[in-house]
């Protein structure tokens, strides 16, 4: 089974799916997503997804799910780079993201996390 890396960048880890996801992979990367906030101690989580071309509606679920074990701890998801046709399935799917932020690109996202952290302060 592939693992998908996460990278830290001040205080922000970034994960860049660049794989198919299967159900074990989502699995393991909520594990190890929460492992690493946990030891780091970050205040946001950006997911790249546009390298993604198929959502089901486990793996929609598990989003929201990171986003909720990432509050536990403190932390913002932001998921960036939704492709229109996975936005559209998870539309027909009805799967919400929750509290998940969404940004069109990496950049977009890390300014979301930028400012919500100057505003926190």
């Amino acid at each position: 089974m592939e693992r998908v890396p996460i990278l830290e960048i001040g205080g922000v880890l970034l994960v860049s799916i660049q794989i198919d996801l299967q159900d074990q992979t989502v699995l393991a990367l909520q594990e190890d997503l929460a492992d690493r906030i946990s030891a780091s101690g970050a205040h946001g989580v950006v997911i790249d997804i546009s390298g993604v071309e198929i959502v089901d509606s486990f793996i929609g679920r598990m989003f929201a799910t990171i986003a909720s074990l990432s509050r536990l701890f403190d932390a913002t998801t932001v998921v960036v780079g939704m492709r229109p046709a996975v936005a559209i399935t998870l539309v027909e799917l009805g799967l919400t993201l929750g509290d998940v932020r969404t940004a069109l690109n990496l950049e977009r996202g890390l300014k979301i996390l930028g400012d919500l952290r100057r505003g926190s302060r």
